[in-house]
């Protein structure tokens, strides 16, 4: 599978907002999304979206708008890192931690980002959103 899929699953479209509140509104209620979740941490608020079959759309107040940055899930990161720095590939950040596992930032040749990540936690951000309802908390 890695042969064929060499970047894993195409996990999040990671979007970048200057009006996070007007641009929630707009995938809420003019899309017709579903909102998965919306939360505030490190600084940050970040909204995911399930808008299509595939991954989710995740709106961030913290990345530059206009943007949208793939971010792929593989299973075995250190694996798939060492296979694409033997095809010349390089980080421009990381590793760093994300919620769902470590994470490293790359860039094609015209500039665009893209990430990828171990999946070392499969749905952190979901989870950890639906836990404090579940135990009653706001």
């Amino acid at each position: 599978m890695a042969d064929r899929f060499p970047l894993g699953t195409l996990k999040y479209l990671y979007v970048g907002t200057g009006h996070f509140d007007e641009d929630l509104a707009y995938y809420r209620d003019v899309i017709g999304a579903k909102m998965v979740w919306d939360f505030t941490a490190f600084g940050a608020r970040v909204a995911a979206f399930r808008i299509a079959r595939g991954p989710l759309l995740l709106i961030a107040d913290h990345r530059p708008a206009p943007s949208c940055m793939p971010v792929f899930a593989v299973d075995d990161l250190d694996a798939t890192t060492a296979a694409l720095e033997e095809r010349g590939w390089k980080p421009i950040e990381g590793p760093f931690e994300i919620p769902d596992g470590p994470c490293y930032v790359f860039a094609d040749r015209s500039g665009n980002h893209l990430a990828v990540f171990g999946d070392v936690r499969p749905n952190a951000l979901q989870m950890s959103h639906k836990a404090p309802k579940a135990k009653g908390r706001v």
